[in-house]
């Protein structure tokens, strides 16, 4: 185990064949999918020379990566199987052109938006077809031996074409999109922090097409919730009415719960939001494109309607004024007015 406190330096990986000569490119995706993913036979009308890209993060308890490639098929066979199994499951989130896939005896075609959860211990056949578009698809990697689910739910689970349109589904989509736009730079301890949400997330939305979130355990219960509040809460700062008695009503649960729950977090609820609110205001101000707009109205439209008390919030936790940040920034030349 590294130090929690390391750079990770398997955070975000680039990896693409566009070096390669036109007839290494097949054979170096080939084994790329097989060590990243499981051993597969592999076909292509573009095997002469098959673009890839993959960019991909270590997140210790649950791997990211985003494919880029040509059209294709894939086969894994119980040969593949006896030849190294990684004891995995695999939760794809189709991007570019459709997906159809087949996996104990069950079969789906996955249009873009929509997930699909395999089984690397199974048989399977998918076929990317060509349709003018690229193939992309956001594969989330999670070893069965500690993922939440109960394998006979996951094993119900498996070649289903999966909508994300509930809560859960949307907020695993939108990690998917994005998880890779901010691993670069991690610590081990902040990587594994990911890669629990991203388990977590995955267990959540697959219990819920089941009807089965109380089989999760209790705590991956209680970090779900807390992403989904974590989530209003950011959807929300701009409302000044944005409290804890809010949020409670909205989540189905008491204010007392809701403190409970973030009694085992660094920072109670109340913190929670003028944290973010602050940090969204420092953005703003730091922003050059916003130069022209006084501070009053960048903190009013993250919920600080009282000036005096927006400005003592961010020397507190800055150690300057807004406008003395604003001007230190760098990036401001004048002042707007109202700010003087």
């Amino acid at each position: 185990m590294p130090d929690a406190s390391e750079k990770n330096p398997r955070a975000l990986m680039s990896l693409s064949n566009s070096a390669l000569s036109a007839g290494d490119r097949f054979a170096w995706y080939s084994d790329l999918v097989r060590e990243n993913i499981a051993p597969f036979s592999l076909a292509s009308a573009y095997a002469g020379d098959f673009g890839a890209h993959v960019l991909a993060a270590d997140l210790g308890v649950a791997h990211v990566a985003a494919f880029s490639f040509a059209p294709l098929s894939a086969t894994r066979t119980p040969r593949h199987i006896r030849s190294g199994d990684p004891e995995t499951y695999q939760l794809a989130l189709i991007q570019g052109s459709p997906m159809r896939v087949s996996q104990r005896r069950s079969d789906a075609a996955v249009e873009t938006g929509s997930l699909v959860f395999i089984d690397t211990s199974h048989p399977l056949d998918a076929d990317f077809p060509d349709m003018g578009r690229s193939n992309r698809v956001t594969m989330l990697r999670l070893p069965k031996s500690s993922f939440p689910l109960p394998a006979e739910c996951a094993d119900r689970m498996l070649s289903r074409r999966l909508s994300a349109h509930a809560v859960t589904g949307r907020l695993l989509c939108h990690y998917l999109n994005t998880v890779l736009d901010e691993t670069a730079e991690l610590s081990w301890a902040e990587s594994y922090r990911l890669g629990t949400i991203a388990v977590d997330l995955a267990a959540a939305f697959l219990s819920g097409h089941l009807d089965a979130q109380h089989l999760l355990p209790a705590e991956t219960r209680r970090r779900v919730l807390l992403t989904r509040i974590g989530a209003f809460i950011d959807r929300n700062l701009g409302d000044p009415e944005l409290t804890p008695v809010g949020i409670a009503e909205h989540h189905h649960i008491s204010v007392r719960s809701l403190h409970q729950l973030f009694r085992a977090e660094p920072e109670t609820v109340a913190a929670t939001i003028r944290r973010r609110r602050l940090e969204r205001c420092r953005a703003d101000l730091a922003d050059p494109r916003l130069s022209g707009q006084p501070i009053g109205a960048l903190a009013a439209r993250w919920g600080f309607l009282a000036p005096a008390e927006f400005s003592r919030a961010f020397r507190a936790s800055y150690g300057m004024s807004p406008r003395q940040f604003r001007y230190e920034s760098g990036r401001f030349g004048r002042l707007a007015p109202g700010d003087k």
